[in-house]
């Protein structure tokens, strides 16, 4: 039996996107209404205090571990965890688990899926990937991941080549025109492409190539950020994982000194390069890379490196709210939307540091987490 929904009524201020606000906002049936057509009748709840529309965490990896898969009661923690911090809208960026079930739990966050991540033997992390064998066999394999997904395809773009032995570095996977001809792939089928890319060297071809996306972006130069800011290709920076590269460089510096060198040079020039996108006017995206070995439910933790960075809070409030769901085909809070959004104590847009204490989660129009008041 479906829990009835208590209808909601949130006073304070309502940030609906860049240029819009609200005093008030109703919720009645799980949807949103900006005006009071009818007298409520029966219970009501009241909530006070800035309404943000629900957070996006546009790269992390739901049904991903350390080793891999996780099974889905565990994939089910990870959403719930991105949940109660806010995250109400996940774009998954490559997992080998299945989460299509987990698209059906009302009491979970809304997941846009990647399918797997493609990349090549011993070019990436094991049993992360798809591995392809063949070069030329990617554009086939995108059209695969693209109709298993929800629009979305996640390509792995350099990694280390370990075939080098002591001169092994960050090297792209594939040629510019199989990339080419699998963005065109992706594109035929009504997907997106975005790409994992740290290293200089790529960057250059995916942008020929027409991505729509690319991830961490730690070595794009200030005339690929230039022609990135004018396709409008954005960059999501994972601080959170880039912040990891000085203790992965430590533990290659015996085997892959040149590797170690680019890693700690990355991470030391991590808010940089961050104030370098932001100011070149590339679009920029907030992303946890929760999975793995990064936690998830940790994207105010994101949200704050970005402003440590030197991009505005606002701007990073936006970034994490209504431009990435506008990005990912999502509405804002507007009459009739679902009602998922985050009722927070003080404006998150003077104070990103609000964002780690949310007053209370509203998912399909339900409170699904809150804080007691002190």
């Amino acid at each position: 039996m479906a829990v009835p929904h208590i209808p909601l009524h949130l006073t304070g201020r309502v940030l609906l996107d860049d240029d819009h606000e609200a005093g008030e906002l109703f919720v009645r049936d799980g949807r949103v209404h900006l005006t009071r057509h009818s007298p409520q009748v029966g219970a009501v709840r009241r909530i006070e205090g800035w309404v943000v529309p629900g957070l996006v965490d546009v790269h992390c990896h739901v049904g991903l571990g350390a080793a891999g898969a996780v099974d889905l009661d565990t994939a089910a923690a990870q959403a719930r965890a991105d949940r109660d911090a806010g995250v109400l809208l996940v774009r998954d960026a490559g997992s080998p688990l299945d989460t299509r079930p987990l698209q059906h739990r009302t009491d979970l966050p809304r997941v846009v899926r990647a399918g797997r991540h493609l990349a090549r033997p011993r070019r990436y992390l094991r049993d992360f990937a798809l591995e392809l064998d063949d070069v030329a066999a990617l554009p086939e394999a995108v059209r695969t991941q693209a109709r298993a997904g929800d629009g979305w395809v996640k390509v792995v773009g350099d990694w280390i080549d370990r075939s080098s032995g002591a001169d092994a570095d960050l090297a792209p996977l594939w040629p510019r025109d199989v990339l080419a001809d699998a963005v065109a792939a992706a594109h035929a089928e009504a997907a997106r492409v975005t790409v994992h890319s740290f290293a200089t060297e790529t960057v250059d071809d995916l942008i020929a190539a027409g991505v729509d996306g690319i991830e961490h972006g730690t070595g794009v130069t200030p005339d690929q950020a230039e022609e990135l800011a004018a396709r409008a290709i954005p960059v999501t920076p994972t601080l959170l994982q880039v912040v990891r590269f000085a203790a992965i460089a430590d533990q290659a510096a015996d085997r892959y000194p040149v590797y170690a060198r680019r890693m700690r040079a990355m991470h030391a020039r991590r808010y940089e390069q961050v104030r370098l996108l932001h100011d070149a006017g590339v679009p920029l995206l907030v992303g946890t890379d929760a999975g793995g070995t990064i936690g998830h439910g940790r994207i105010a933790e994101e949200c704050a490196l970005l402003v440590e960075a030197g991009v505005p809070a606002a701007d990073v409030v936006a970034a994490a709210s209504w431009r990435a769901r506008r990005f990912l085909g999502f509405g804002s809070l507007g009459d009739g939307a679902s009602a998922d959004l985050v009722v927070y104590p003080a404006d998150p847009r003077e104070d990103v540091g609000v964002l780690r204490h949310p007053t209370a989660v509203v998912l399909r129009g339900q409170v699904v987490a809150e804080t007691a008041a002190e």
